[in-house]
């Protein structure tokens, strides 16, 4: 539990943003909502990460719709996850009495799923009070897809509350009773201490569409979804240095796979600022392929093998259709083509515009994709006895494509606006050579390839060691030649480029130590990347940092600097894209699965430097 904060009531039109920190994310494994700690559930998409949000006061405070459930005069309130789970408990405290509202969606599988039937996707709220009486509110204001449109809900009865369109339907049941509350619904009701209420809100695509019945408001639905995500989570063999931020992470990383495919989306938001005000906000909720290595090697190092081969599974039917060129990012299903636009309807959050959904970096060109899936593959391979036709084809492929492109310019790990000679993607061209050789040398693959791909890899680390270090800069720059500093280049120890101890890369971790970060958190880079300027520091690359540091055997830094970063965790553990390093504000899309990737590596990391006491060699 954190420090109980005060909040006052509020109507529909009194409602001022919260603070990105403010929410906890609950789910299923196919979508998610985030809960503001004034249990209102501000975002949800619907049916999938990627679908239409029927809630987005997270982007409209005015017309983006929620679904709320408070006190009703001023109250104090608390959240926290019930443990091992992501069940959230909101604790409302009164002048009267106090409250608890519990908040989960229900994972699709199971003994109880398997006795009743179920809508596609349901999400349960509780509420019970603890202590006195009180009276509670609820607001229901869906506003389907992103508020574009006018759908007014239907009131079948006073505790049974439809909303349907184009062969979907919404389904809203609530013990107690509602009224109309146009284009939506409302109700109070008063608590007396050991009672309790639930309210259900199921969605399905099909006619007749299913909806809860007598069983659903028993408790059986949150014992059966406590037990599913405390039986995952006992599986985690991490015993370690914070060990509690790594559990929550792991539970995070699980919310974000979509279970049906196995992908893994970045974040279960768009456009949440990078800068409040700014223009730098982005859609989210796909998979990329960038973070294939570092994702697989999270789920590996702390025991979820089951979840990295569904993650490996998903990359290999996802490439299928383009190798050997790999695209930048896919949906959950493992399309490419992601036409962006933007909703100029919604304000975006305090003001940030413009709202985007889609992505247009599906089609920019990346080379360093090609080493970051191919370092993952290597990575879950010895979990295999071999690797499948798929994955051998796709590592031929990849492997010969790098081999006569990698002088290209690309537009980077960043995804900046003009194409150049960047150091990262240069070295992870050398790691997907690398790699390949290693996957294929006793496979049947020729030995004239296999040399070539030696030469090439060769050709590319004398490039990088020539050119990509500056010897006046004291470290390992952006681009070929260059001078600014970039903090990608962390990643390079830790994706088996160079050894952690190597003198160039000691000097490259000092330099980012003093010119690229601000109270401890490290920002991407300082140059101008055609975008207005503004953002904070980017939270995967203080993670990355620690990794390093813990990789050349400086535990003690590696400590300080993941506690300067997971120290602006929310109240619920939960980290975002970016944080600003002056107010320990979080910025951009939240929460982030890379963020908690680089949690769980960095502290793997120093775990493992804690047990031998330095750092590990690479370039095996």
């Amino acid at each position: 539990m954190v420090a109980a904060q005060e909040h006052t009531s509020y109507g529909p039109r009194e409602y001022a943003y919260r603070p990105i920190s403010d929410y906890g994310v609950i789910g299923d494994c196919r979508t998610a909502a985030l809960v503001s700690s004034h249990g209102s559930i501000d975002w949800l998409c619907l049916p999938n990460f990627d679908g239409p949000a029927i809630f987005s006061r997270l982007l409209d405070a005015r017309w983006g719709g929620h679904f709320s459930i408070h006190p009703e005069g001023p109250f104090r309130s608390q959240q926290s996850y019930l443990e091992g789970t992501n069940v959230l408990v909101t604790t409302f405290t009164t002048p009267n009495g106090s409250a608890r509202l519990i908040d989960f969606m229900m994972v699709p599988w199971g003994q109880y799923q398997r006795r009743v039937l179920l809508p596609l996707r349901q999400l349960v709220r509780r509420v019970e009070c603890t202590a006195g009486t009180v009276d509670m509110e609820v607001q229901y204001q869906p506003r389907p897809y992103f508020s574009q449109g006018y759908y007014p809900v239907e009131m079948k009865s006073s505790h049974h509350v439809g909303l349907g369109h184009r062969g979907w339907y919404i389904h809203l049941l609530s013990q107690a009773p509602l009224e109309p509350d146009r284009p939506g619904a409302r109700g109070r009701f008063r608590l007396a201490q050991g009672e309790a209420i639930t309210l259900v809100l199921g969605y399905d695509e099909h006619t007749p569409a299913a909806f809860p019945v007598a069983e659903h408001f028993t408790n059986k639905p949150l014992e059966e979804t406590v037990a599913f995500w405390r039986q995952w989570l006992s599986r985690c063999t991490y015993d370690g240095p914070y060990r509690e931020a790594v559990l929550r992470s792991a539970l995070l990383l699980k919310l974000l796979a979509f279970a049906p495919s196995g992908a893994i989306v970045a974040a279960p938001t768009t456009s949440l600022p990078e800068k409040v005000g700014g223009v730098r906000n982005w859609d989210y909720r796909y998979c990329w392929l960038r973070d294939a290595s570092l994702t697989l090697q999270a789920l590996q190092n702390i025991g979820f093998s089951d979840e990295a081969e569904a993650f490996l599974d998903w990359m290999l039917h996802s490439t299928r259709v383009t190798q050997p060129r790999l695209k930048v990012v896919y949906n959950v299903f493992g399309e490419p083509r992601l036409s962006q636009r933007d909703l100029y309807h919604l304000e975006g959050y305090r003001g940030s515009k413009p709202v985007r959904i889609g992505n247009q970096a599906s089609e920019q060109y990346q080379l360093d994709v090609y080493g970051e899936v191919l370092d993952g593959v290597f990575k879950v391979g010895p979990d295999r006895p071999r690797l499948s036709s798929d994955a051998r084809r796709l590592v031929e492929g990849a492997a010969n494509f790098v081999a006569r492109h990698w002088h290209e310019p690309d537009h980077g790990i960043w995804e900046m606006q003009e194409k150049r000679q960047f150091v990262h993607s240069k070295a992870l061209c050398w790691v997907a050579l690398h790699r390949a050789y290693q996957l294929l040398a006793e496979d049947q693959v020729s030995r004239q390839s296999l040399q070539r791909w030696q030469n090439v890899r060769d050709q590319i680390a004398k490039v990088v060691d020539q050119e990509g270090y500056n010897q006046e800069v004291g470290a390992f720059v952006q681009v070929l030649g260059g001078r600014e500093l970039d903090a990608s280049v962390l990643t390079l120890p830790i994706l088996g480029f160079i050894q952690p101890g190597d003198p160039r890369m000691v000097s490259t971790v000092q330099a980012i130590q003093h010119r690229l970060t601000a109270h401890g958190h490290v920002y991407r880079y300082l140059t101008d990347d055609g975008l207005p300027p503004g953002e904070g520091a980017f939270t995967a690359c203080t993670f990355w940092l620690a990794h390093a540091l813990a990789l050349q055997g400086d535990v003690q830094e590696a400590r300080n600097t993941f506690q300067a970063v997971f120290q602006c965790a929310n109240h619920l553990g939960l980290l975002s894209e970016e944080i600003d390093p002056d107010t320990g504000e979080l910025l951009g899309n939240f929460p982030q699965g890379l963020s908690h990737i680089g949690l769980i590596n960095a502290a793997v990391a120093i775990q493992q430097a804690e047990a031998t006491g330095g750092g590990r060699r690479r370039r095996e």
